[in-house]
């Protein structure tokens, strides 16, 4: 009889033990099929999306006086190109600029020092600290009188002789490209030059890339 009731317990154990297998089983199965179908939430973009209606894009060029005083020489060459005049530019602590005047139906050396200073707009002045021409005593104004009457300059550089200053209209010079240059910094004792090139979207040939275009890249 004991043996009986003894194997009678076994069986019930085996059969809780099944059961309790079959119900985890079930209900990990469950859970799978609800993982499985749950309906996904929809990811909405906002309505109102910022878009940009800028026409261009800024880079920041960060530069060393050599690599800038062998662009500006490169240029003044190209200006000179069948004339008699002879400049240069040197970027050293300041501004040096070496070249020959004619003064009095003679050619004499010309030295002058500029502090060139930054403009808001990303133009610069070009301060004078100090000109001479040979041995001649001259007045400054009239030094840079002749200046302005004789040294071929860009369109977009001014010689002030009252103001003894030189304005550098770097936002006004015409790059092929369509670019646009603009001075962000200069501090020519730390080699700390700074540009800022401004690329417009009608150089890529992106000018007619409507807004309904951008929208619906974010509408995807």
């Amino acid at each position: 009889m004991r043996v009986k009731n003894k194997q009678i317990k076994i069986n019930n154990k085996w059969k809780a033990g099944f059961l309790a297998l079959l119900i985890i089983n079930a209900a990990i199965l469950l859970l799978l099929l609800a993982l499985i179908f749950w309906p996904v939430s929809k990811n909405e973009f906002p309505q109102n999306a910022a878009i940009d209606d800028q026409e261009s894009s800024e880079f920041y060029i960060q530069t060393t006086k050599q690599n800038l005083n062998n662009l500006i020489n490169a240029y003044i060459e190209k200006l000179l190109e069948g004339t008699d005049h002879h400049y240069r530019i040197f970027l050293e602590d300041d501004v040096h600029l070496m070249g020959e005047l004619p003064v009095f139906s003679a050619t004499v050396p010309l030295s002058v020092r500029f502090e060139p200073i930054e403009q808001a707009n990303g133009d610069l002045v070009l301060q004078l600290k100090s000109i001479s021409v040979g041995l001649l005593e001259l007045p400054n104004k009239k030094i840079m009188e002749y200046m302005d009457k004789f040294l071929p300059t860009p369109e977009w550089v001014t010689i002030d002789p009252d103001s003894q200053e030189i304005y550098v209209a770097v936002t006004d010079m015409n790059l092929q490209g369509n670019f646009d240059v603009a001075v962000q910094h200069m501090d020519l004792e730390a080699n700390n030059i700074t540009m800022k090139l401004v690329v417009p979207y009608e150089t890529l040939g992106i000018q007619d890339f409507s807004r309904e275009a951008m929208q619906s890249l974010f509408e995807r």
